[in-house]
């Protein structure tokens, strides 16, 4: 199989399971978003030294995001749809269950943070970022009738796992958290 097929040549992009789209629809632009986020967090994966829960975690979601990507690209009622994987709830499940652990290691917060500190931290604030304009998508998507929203609720509760993935990342690696203190108005 090639990897260059000219297919695409004149702005459009063949659907998982038939059809063809404009590549700036909404779900085209979705599932982008989507692989992007995966992509980023392979860079935040190739920051740590050596595996770690974090790192293995990570990969898990790289993985399930594959899934969600697939569920985008692939129309609903076609016959691909049947067989492709499906977003599961015990996934956002088992998101909130590691939140909830990881927070046991970090000092509740008091202010906002500013996103940084360690290269595996700041990858992961980034990710975040990634994730939430992802969310974005999926919603414009969803609002078109072209996404589901299990996908939606997968990538909220996404952003909130790697938010607090950076923390712990940071606190681990003995770096605090930076909090953002406002300049006061000045009159």
């Amino acid at each position: 199989m090639k990897i260059y097929t000219k297919t695409g040549d004149t702005g459009e992009t063949g659907l998982f399971g038939g059809g063809r789209v404009r590549k700036d629809s909404v779900r085209v632009d979705a599932y982008g978003e989507v692989d992007e986020l995966n992509a980023s967090l392979g860079m935040a994966r190739s920051l740590f030294i050596t595996p770690t829960d974090l790192d293995a975690l990570l990969l898990r979601l790289q993985d399930q995001l594959f899934t969600v990507g697939a569920v985008l690209a692939t129309p609903v009622g076609t016959k691909a749809s049947e067989h492709i994987p499906k977003i599961k709830a015990e996934w956002v499940t088992d998101m909130e269950k590691a939140i909830d652990t990881f927070e046991t290691e970090l000092s509740p917060m008091t202010h906002f943070i500013l996103p940084g500190g360690s290269q595996a931290a700041a990858a992961l604030h980034l990710s975040r970022t990634v994730c939430r304009r992802a969310e974005r998508r999926v919603v414009a998507a969803l609002r078109e009738g072209e996404a589901q929203q299990e996908a939606v609720v997968y990538l909220n509760r996404l952003s909130d796992l790697l938010f607090v993935m950076a923390r712990v990342a940071n606190h681990r690696a003995g770096i605090e958290d930076v909090k953002w203190i406002p300049e006061k108005p000045t009159k």
